[in-house]
């Protein structure tokens, strides 16, 4: 198929052959936009089938114009929390704001719902709706690239592509192969107790010190102390209710996990508070235990060929306060299509170096956000929040949730290509104040010592 230049941004009617490994948001994501895009995908996911699993998830608006560009609002909506205020107090019970929300956010829609009930109706718009191949029960022990090509060993079988999509998480088998070592992670310091239940037979609807979560539709509070900060919402019109605890863990794990919690340990952090807490938590007849651990940014996330990209969890993972790593991962997805669109089989790989540099920095000061937000809770002044609330309100920067991933790699892929091709591929780097910076460069010297 005649095709044009690729590395000046033309866009190259060539289908581009990609393997994308594990079927969560980010791989999905990249599967949906990649199959728009024209391209031939194949969808790999370790686990033999996909059940609802999970409790809450946020996405921004900057995911929500690109769900709502694959016609996917009429099926999210139903099924998402419909908020119209935030309640935020202090621990006491002190109000300190009652920040009004807004459905639509610069010009899309916000979703937040139950993870695995979103995560079900994308499986089933990729393959129901495009024909994705996607491909259940594939253990993938293998990555392997050369200049022409990149692929996996899966289930014995050796799969070819022209690029290979990392989107398998936090505990990534494609990132060690990246990196060529195993990247360990460093606790956080946190970790979060968090719970999804059905408001009916739980007693919440008879309970004065909890019922304002369910009695007039869909509802969210908030609680802010030293170190602990509680969040609770409702969904479906009050049917379903969320609650998700963040508080301090030093628990020495080498990866966030999550156990079965103990109902005794969470209603202990808030055996103080406002006994409204109490009330709402009790509720739920169980919960998970999430211990966080954080990662710095990689020195990278491409291979040494650049045939091979990491996306989502398995490139920059979140700290749940951002609200931001599923968006993120949306992102990914959609502009490393974009970019093999743009660029063509014969420049794939500068279509991968692009995606990595139109994207890493946007991550890194989202993945800050994450920091500031719960700082910012832990550490406020109970007086003086209560003269400024909006020193501690929800975080609506257009910057983040304005952004449109799709045009966004339409307009900068030709431009960031053309200096590529000029000057060369260079790792990603920090700004001069990230305080992950010193870290991130002794890690960039790991990586070019094993690369040599």
């Amino acid at each position: 198929m005649a095709a044009t230049n690729g590395t000046n941004g033309h866009v190259v009617e060539e289908l581009v052959k990609i393997i994308i490994v594990g079927a969560g948001f980010a791989g999905l994501a990249c599967a949906i936009e990649s199959k728009l895009k024209g391209h031939h995908v194949i969808l790999l996911e370790k686990f033999p089938e996909m059940k609802i699993l999970g409790d809450i998830i946020s996405f921004g608006a900057n995911a929500g114009r690109i769900f709502q560009r694959w016609g996917l609002h009429e099926r999210f909506w139903p099924i998402c929390t419909h908020l119209k205020t935030f309640h935020l107090h202090t621990w006491k019970g002190d109000l300190i704001s009652a920040q009004p929300l807004e459905e639509i956010r610069f010009g899309a829609y916000q979703y937040n719902g139950h993870r695995g009930e979103l995560h079900a109706i994308l499986i089933d718009h990729a393959v129901n709706t495009l024909g994705i191949d996607i491909r259940f029960g594939q253990q993938v022990t293998e990555y392997w690239e050369t200049d022409d090509a990149a692929g996996v060993v899966v289930n014995g079988e050796r799969l070819s592509a022209d690029v290979v999509v990392g989107a398998d998480g936090v505990r990534s088998k494609a990132r060690e192969m990246v990196l060529g070592y195993f990247d360990k992670p460093r606790p956080s310091g946190y970790a979060i107790y968090r719970a999804w239940f059905t408001a009916a037979g739980s007693g919440i609807e008879e309970d004065p010190l909890a019922n304002y979560l369910v009695k007039d539709g869909d509802a969210f509070y908030g609680w802010i102390g030293k170190d602990v900060h509680l969040l609770c919402s409702s969904s479906k019109g009050g049917k379903d209710v969320s609650w998700v605890i963040t508080h301090k863990d030093e628990a020495d794990i080498e990866e966030s996990w999550q156990f079965p919690g103990k109902m005794e340990d969470v209603l202990k952090i808030v055996e103080d508070w406002d006994p409204r807490c109490t009330a709402i938590l009790s509720k739920a007849l169980s919960c998970v235990d999430w211990k966080l651990v954080y990662r710095d940014p990689l020195p990278t996330w491409l291979s040494r060929k650049a045939r091979i990209a990491l996306i989502g969890d398995a490139a920059h993972p979140f700290l749940p306060t951002s609200a931001q790593g599923a968006s993120q991962a949306i992102e990914d997805g959609v502009t490393i299509a974009v970019n093999l669109k743009l660029a063509g089989k014969n420049n794939a790989q500068l279509a991968l170096r692009a995606f990595e540099n139109m994207r890493y920095d946007r991550v890194r000061k989202t993945q800050v956000t994450g920091e500031t937000n719960r700082d910012r809770w832990h550490n406020a002044n109970e007086d003086e929040v209560k003269k400024n609330p909006d020193s501690v309100k929800l975080f609506n920067e257009e910057w983040i949730m304005g952004h449109n991933a799709e045009t966004y790699a339409f307009d900068h892929y030709p431009e960031t290509a053309k200096d590529i091709r000029e000057n060369g591929y260079k790792l990603p780097d920090l700004r001069e104040d990230d305080k992950a910076r010193e870290r991130v460069l002794k890690a960039r010297e790991e990586y070019l010592a094993r690369a040599m």
